[in-house]
């Protein structure tokens, strides 16, 4: 059971940090959200004028960490457990923010934090003790 769950686990974090890189480095390289087909005027109730800082944020915070555990998962699930409970939280936090900074939901958001939730339930179940 616990490697099924470190299988989906590190499925979900290749997918997010993949995603959140590839995202986080568009937003850098173009902060005006062109491409990514997103308008500034998402940002218009947040603190920022462009899309350069949470494009960083969302590179440096959710994509490299997650492939980081991804490669940990890969080397040793149990020892890096932590690092999948950490990024279910950082995953659920960031989806949380993004949807109050944007004041809208999509559904994507929900797939999200989803994702966050079970790498929240694996990383905790994998780094509980295996009693016989």
């Amino acid at each position: 059971m616990k490697a099924f769950q470190s299988t989906i686990a590190s499925i979900l974090l290749l997918l997010n940090g993949l995603g959140a890189t590839y995202g986080g480095w568009k937003l850098i390289t173009r902060p005006d959200g062109s491409s990514m087909r997103m308008s500034v005027s998402l940002l218009e109730q947040s603190p920022f004028q462009d899309f350069l800082i949470p494009g960083l944020g969302l590179l440096v915070f959710n994509g490299l960490p997650s492939l980081i555990a991804f490669v940990g998962m890969l080397a040793n699930p149990r020892k890096f457990a932590w690092a999948v409970w950490v990024q279910g939280i950082i995953l659920c936090t960031w989806i949380t923010i993004q949807v109050i900074m944007i004041e809208m939901l999509h559904p994507l958001h929900l797939v999200c934090v989803a994702a966050g939730l079970v790498l929240i339930l694996i990383g905790r179940n994998q780094s509980r003790p295996k009693f016989n």
